[in-house]
């Protein structure tokens, strides 16, 4: 049984060296602050608590070389005895390796686990990778995906690894793909999505994203691969990352992901799922990092089981 115990840390002081040179200071927070709510940390920031040289900064501030951070005194949750993943979940994980070497581990996440723990979650691929490699201090998510989308993950075993590849995601440098069932047919023609959007969120303290002109630039493009009775089979390559990004750009343009209980098609949906598609029809099937090494690298997610069984009987 895991138990939680509140502690109170003292005025920390800290020189950033160059494992944390241009990392954002919410982040850099985050890793120094673990069990303070991420709502106490961006707090902290917004009332000045923390400062860096004697000033206060936004939570986007990416911190410099010889920067001095001031944390202040703080509640810090401490889970004691957090327990031990269920054994599926740890089959899970060691089964879904796609690539590894010193700095970078590739996943085929699987659906249903979220990518951290949090909101009533215990365990998610982080903490269940950390039990897995206990040996390995630095794992740290590189990105991140939903939890009912399946497919490829990143993570780094190294801080500079994750200094680089979070570097090559803000400039662009890396391309992603996604395989995604959608309601109708968006035609032959690739179609682009340049909407922006933003974050609400509800009562219920749920997050729903909406198109918004007053948001943050996303771009997507589809490609239909295959064309069904109501649905069809598509392509999706991200320009950028932004939470939900598919899910409701798809549905702005009129075709929402099958499966999906949030945005998608509640009719359509309760039809796909007699058919067997229990799950959101969404994938995240490659990722291409061409700065990566001498050679670039190319990571490659098979589609699940489940959608891969549910495609051929659907077609």
């Amino acid at each position: 049984m895991s138990r939680i115990q509140n502690k109170k840390s003292s005025v920390q002081l800290i020189t950033i060296d160059s494992d944390d040179d241009t990392r954002r200071i919410d982040n850099f927070l985050m890793s120094k602050l673990k069990g303070v709510p991420k709502s106490r940390i961006y707090q902290m920031i917004r009332k000045g608590e923390v400062r860096v040289n004697k000033g206060r900064i936004k939570q986007s501030y990416r911190l410099r070389l010889e920067d001095v951070v001031r944390i202040p005194p703080v509640s810090i949750a401490t889970t004691i005895d957090q327990g031990k993943p269920p054994a599926y979940m740890l089959e899970m994980v060691r089964s879904a390796f796609l690539f590894e070497d010193d700095d970078l581990i590739a996943l085929n996440k699987p659906s249903g686990i979220v990518v951290h723990s949090g909101s009533g979650r215990s365990f998610g691929i982080i903490e269940i990778l950390r039990y897995l490699r206990p040996e390995q201090t630095n794992l740290q998510l590189i990105h991140r995906i939903d939890q009912e989308t399946s497919g490829c993950l990143l993570l780094s075993k190294t801080g500079q690894g994750l200094r680089d590849l979070h570097k090559a995601l803000r400039s662009k440098q890396v391309e992603k793909k996604y395989i995604a069932l959608l309601k109708g047919d968006i035609g032959k023609q690739e179609l682009k999505v340049d909407v922006p959007l933003g974050k609400n969120i509800m009562l219920s303290g749920e997050r729903l994203v909406q198109v918004d002109k007053d948001g943050k630039v996303a771009q997507s493009s589809f490609k239909r691969l295959r064309r069904f009775q109501d649905t069809c089979l598509v392509n999706v390559r991200i320009e950028t990352g932004r939470t939900h990004q598919i899910r409701v750009h798809s549905r702005h343009i009129g075709h929402p992901v099958a499966g999906d209980d949030k945005y998608g098609d509640r009719d359509l949906n309760k039809i796909l799922r007699r058919s067997g598609l229990k799950r959101m029809f969404l994938h995240a099937a490659q990722l291409e990092l061409p700065d990566y090494g001498r050679e670039g690298l190319s990571i490659n997610a098979p589609l699940t089981a489940n959608l891969q069984e549910f495609l051929d009987s659907h077609g």
